[in-house]
């Protein structure tokens, strides 16, 4: 047991993840992943990353180190290793049968493809010779490495003293396999009871992670309350009650200076906050870009979202009649279920020049939405962070949203009286709670000086990494400490 971490030696960290922004990214994960660990080492820790070199990941001009064995129950697979030119250590685990194929998940052998990573993770601690004080596993692609540190390589004195953290992103999508799967993972059947892996008669990758992690983070102080409820945690939430002493919420960041409107050369007009003139220009050029009727007078709603059930579009469909009433415009940005991609297609045919659906994600697009409109719609039926809105409020733009998980602990409602707050919330997941709050906000929007005190205060809010990352780092030294209880 480590006692204490001398002041003059580094906290050592070991990122884990399944995606890494900018070289892989799928979801929110790749964006921690590619911005929590830069803040963490600008505090004074070490912290490395390591993600799978998928055959789209344009890793760029990385070295080559070689491969190395890993092992697979009675099998060995090889894991080729590369170094990211970066500013910190960041490390690519390539392996041809696993890892060169279109996409990241949705394979029939995900579970060995990510079991593999997660081994070679710890093996690659050997290899670059970095005794980690914390190895960070995150999401479900990595919750068994959780297993294979305590159970396996906690037996070898290089790995002993070493901690697990997990970070669940999205307790929803959990890496439930066939129990047939443990030998193909190197575990046996001694892992299929109720308090290891075995979940509804399967293998959960997720409940891995959960059971035997030293510690326990999500990615809001919300979401930590809601996925210890029945609603939320997917069938998690007695596990989880059971740990509450071991979990904790801190709530993600984003990458300040690159979402910066004052000198973000994407935008078509440069603005901050005490200085809104360009907002309003980058409105005028996407309203023309996008063809919708140029009058500044209009406000204009966006969407910025994967087209979901989750991110509250079954709403937006019920209430899409009531919406076009209104004298709005709407821009979409985003891809995901058919039926919603057709919804806002079909809205564009109907209300030309005022509504445009951009199936497709294209990042400069996206920005230049972010800088140009004027309310954000995020209605989702649950949030564990949430980006989206604060990119938007970056921007001055303020969101629209249901009361859930990251939304409540980053959007405060505003109040006209104080003129505090930069967004407008609702509880209930009805259609009548997302048009009361349209409705306030449209309220608000006709009164400059409180729209300017609104967006004034959202562009003011100040959600950069620095403050989530000392959390982190807090949590971390804790650990090692011999310290386990939240709110480290």
């Amino acid at each position: 047991m480590i006692d204490s971490k001398p002041k003059n030696e580094k906290l050592k960290i070991l990122f884990c993840a399944s995606e890494m922004a900018p070289y892989a990214k799928s979801g929110g994960l790749g964006d921690v992943a590619g911005s929590l660990p830069i803040m963490l080492n600008r505090l004074g820790a070490d912290c490395r990353v390591v993600f799978p070199q998928y055959i789209d990941a344009d890793i760029g001009e990385a070295r080559d180190l070689g491969s190395f064995a890993v092992r697979m129950d009675w099998r060995e697979e090889h894991a080729h290793l590369f170094a990211l030119d970066t500013p910190f250590p960041v490390y690519a685990i390539g392996n041809g049968k696993y890892f060169h194929r279109p996409g990241f998940y949705g394979y029939g052998d995900d579970y060995e493809r990510f079991a593999f990573f997660s081994r070679a993770c710890l093996d690659l601690l050997k290899e670059i010779d970095f005794q980690a004080d914390v190895v960070h596993f995150n999401d479900w692609q990595t919750g068994v490495g959780c297993v294979y540190l305590r159970d396996i390589y906690s037996k070898f004195a290089f790995y002993e003293n070493m901690k697990s953290v997990y970070t669940i992103h999205n307790i929803q999508y959990q890496g439930i396999f066939p129990r047939d799967i443990l030998g193909a993972i190197g575990l046996n059947d001694g892992y299929f009871v109720n308090d290891k892996l075995e979940f509804h008669n399967g293998v959960s990758f997720m409940k891995a992670g959960l059971t035997y992690s030293d510690f326990i983070t999500t990615v809001s102080e919300t979401y930590a309350h809601e996925i210890q409820t029945e609603q939320y945690a997917y069938g998690l939430d007695g596990m989880l009650r059971a740990r509450s002493h071991q979990l904790v919420g801190i709530v993600n960041g984003i990458d300040w200076e690159a979402n910066n409107p004052a000198t973000d050369e994407r935008l078509f007009a440069a603005f901050c906050a005490d200085d809104m003139a360009g907002k309003a220009e980058n409105k005028r050029y996407l309203q023309g870009l996008l063809g919708l009727e140029l009058n500044p007078d209009i406000p204009m709603f966006a969407i910025i979202s994967r087209l979901a059930e989750q991110k509250g579009f079954g709403l937006v469909a019920g209430a899409m009649s009531e919406l076009m009433r209104k004298n709005i415009q709407l821009v979409i940005i985003g891809t995901g279920e058919r039926h919603f991609e057709h919804m806002f297609s079909d809205m564009a045919s109907i209300h030309k020049g005022r509504v445009s659906t951009n199936i497709l994600f294209d990042a400069v697009l996206a920005q230049r939405v972010y800088a140009g409109a004027d309310f954000f719609l995020m209605p989702s039926l649950f949030e564990p962070c949430g980006l989206t809105q604060l990119l938007a409020m970056r921007h001055g733009t303020l969101p629209i949203a249901r009361r859930t998980g990251g939304l409540n602990d980053t959007v405060e409602h505003y109040d006209p009286q104080t003129r505090a707050g930069c967004g407008f919330l609702f509880d209930d997941f009805l259609e009548s709670g997302l048009l009361w709050a349209v409705d306030q906000a449209l309220e608000i929007y006709g009164k400059p000086a409180h729209m300017a005190a609104a967006r004034r205060n959202a562009m003011m809010a100040d959600f950069s990494w620095a403050a989530s990352a000392q959390k982190y780092l807090e949590m971390y030294t804790n650990l090692i400490s011999g310290g386990n209880e939240n709110g480290a």
